[in-house]
């Protein structure tokens, strides 16, 4: 795997990947590593685009591993629109199974690419912000600067 670790409005993010695309996406407490790898530096690109608030949504190819519920999962969250959230609750009956909350829940903390994979926009029944594995202070922010961001936002925009 080769990787590096950028900066970011919310601290330091890790970036991996291998010869299939994206593999890891998360907070790290690393210092900064440059890489001239073409693809961690598309990542790197896209992530600053989306803390300006000009990207809603990340076109690079990934690579993960995960049960297959775990993948269906994920594949459900990169449907939730930027600047929406919607419920454990919710995303269990996307996925064929209205009782499994918690196994939404463990499939969001194992999520290998936060933000791309927006588990961040998962919140409790209640609206909550339960749970995130990069921190609730982090996931907040994410939340309120999508939310601000996207009161901007047609609906042909939010796409691109």
């Amino acid at each position: 795997m080769i990787g590096c670790v950028i900066q970011s409005p919310l601290g330091n993010i890790r970036i991996g990947r291998d010869d299939t695309g994206i593999t890891e996406l998360k907070f790290t407490e690393e210092p900064v590593s440059i890489s001239e790898d073409e693809l961690l530096c598309r990542c790197a690109q896209e992530l600053e685009e989306y803390f300006l608030g000009d990207r809603t949504v990340f076109d690079l190819p990934l690579s993960l591993k995960g049960t297959e519920f775990q993948k269906k999962v994920w594949n459900i969250l990169t449907d939730i629109p930027y600047g929406h959230t919607e419920t454990y609750g919710s995303i269990a009956l996307k996925a064929g199974n209205p009782q499994a909350s918690r196994a939404v829940g463990s499939a969001c903390h194992n999520n290998p690419v936060w933000i791309m994979i927006p588990c961040h926009r998962v919140i409790g029944k209640n609206g909550s912000l339960t749970g995130y594995a990069g921190g609730i202070d982090r996931k907040q922010k994410l939340l309120e600067m999508e939310k601000k961001n996207a009161s901007g936002i047609t609906d042909a925009q939010s796409h691109q």
